[in-house]
């Protein structure tokens, strides 16, 4: 599951523009997304491993993090299912 994601946690980051997205594609009003990122990452719901990058779905919510660099590339609300 996501336990190398887990044990790597204190390496996540994101760039700036990253962290511009992140927020405005939740809806955030917050200062540090990374911490606020690490604890719902914490809390994942589900993880999982494609290719190169980790998909941490946790509440609505699914991060795009890259395996290699633990960048957080983007996080988005989760798709309606219907």
């Amino acid at each position: 599951m996501g336990n190398d994601l887990l044990f790597n946690l204190d390496r996540i980051h994101t760039t700036k523009l990253g962290a511009e997205r992140i927020k405005k594609n939740l809806g955030l009003n917050i200062v540090d997304v990374i911490a606020w990122s690490k604890q719902k990452i914490k809390n994942a719901n589900h993880t999982i491993r494609k290719g190169k990058n980790w998909y941490i779905h946790v509440d609505d919510f699914v991060f795009t993090i890259n395996a290699h660099s633990y960048t957080i590339i983007t996080a988005q609300k989760e798709k309606e299912s219907k």
